[in-house]
């Protein structure tokens, strides 16, 4: 039985938010376990840990998602028969006070969720037969794993004219390595303050430039034995990348032979493209020969960081 900690009716934005570094919430739980498309399991730890900014504007699309919650729900209610409502409360699993949940709506009369989400065109692919999005799937089933309910609707508006939803039924397995993979999180990382391993996904890649966008000039620092290793690592899987580039390339090139002036190649199991594309792009060369002023007044300066290593 989960237990309900705060009423989020009316809360103000910034205590929300206040609230979630308290512990673990569902969107939290994919970037945990390295599901994420959007957050690293280190930008997790910055939030809980209190030493990244609180986010105090919302993008574009989780903008428009928030506003368009309660459309998806109503056409939900509409579509299945099903009698929904909201949850104004903040919840906490009864035996891990770190383990949070804000959930969208639930089922009157039922032991099940609603979690509602819009997504582009461009994903509707990920929402194909009766996939779900991993870490949409790790989401409903940390809900499921506070609430104890048996079960979780999803709901989402795909391109603002397609809409899907499905019933995720309660793995007794996930929610299980769900509660260990967070409670060692919690307990080995953001109690003691140690940070997690920075990984190599896009994530964490934005995360480190939204942190140091910009350097001190002619800083220096002095690194440690760690430091040697793993430019020794990084010099290998370079390497590594480079032949497995040099690869691609030569199996691109034979199949391209195959193709020579056709622009379509039909094999027994694939079909192979190599077709025309034209894009327009700004001569800039050109431009501030030509138009030396023009080209000044739209000049912006970019400031970012260049990464090397050289021996010495």
């Amino acid at each position: 039985m989960a237990l309900a900690i705060a009423t989020t009716k009316d809360m103000d934005r910034e205590v929300w938010l206040q609230f979630r570094r308290k512990g673990i919430g569902g969107s939290d739980a994919a970037a945990i376990a390295g599901l994420s498309k959007w957050k690293s399991p280190v930008a997790v730890y910055l939030e809980k840990t209190g030493q990244a900014p609180l986010e105090e504007t919302q993008s574009e699309a989780s903008h428009f998602g928030t506003i368009l919650e309660d459309v998806v729900a109503q056409e939900f209610s509409r579509r299945t028969g099903l009698k929904i409502r909201r949850c104004n409360q903040m919840l906490q699993h009864s035996e891990y006070p770190f383990i949070l949940a804000n959930v969208d709506r639930l089922i009157v009369g039922e032991k099940t969720g609603l979690e509602c989400k819009t997504a582009s065109e461009y994903l509707k692919g990920e929402w194909d037969g009766e996939d779900v999005p991993t870490q949409y799937l790790i989401q409903c089933q940390h809900y499921m794993a506070v609430t104890g309910y048996s079960a979780w609707w999803i709901a989402v508006l795909i391109g603002g004219n397609k809409f899907v939803y499905k019933k995720i039924e309660r793995d007794e397995d996930i929610i299980q390595y769900l509660i260990q993979l967070e409670s060692d999180f919690w307990n080995n990382y953001v109690v003691p303050q140690v940070p997690p391993m920075m990984d190599g996904s896009e994530a964490s890649t934005n995360l480190l430039k939204t942190i140091y966008p910009i350097g001190e000039p002619a800083s220096e620092t002095e690194l440690p034995l760690e430091a040697d290793m793993l430019i020794e690592q990084l010099e290998q899987a370079k390497e590594q990348s480079k032949q497995a580039a040099e690869r691609v390339a030569e199996l691109e090139n034979r199949l391209k032979v195959m193709l020579g002036k056709y622009e379509t190649g039909i094999a027994s199991k694939h079909v192979v493209t190599w077709k025309n594309a034209t894009r327009s792009i700004i001569d800039s060369k050109a431009l501030a020969k030509d138009h030396p002023d023009l080209y000044q007044q739209y000049l912006k300066p970019s400031v970012s960081r260049r990464f090397s290593v050289k021996t010495v």
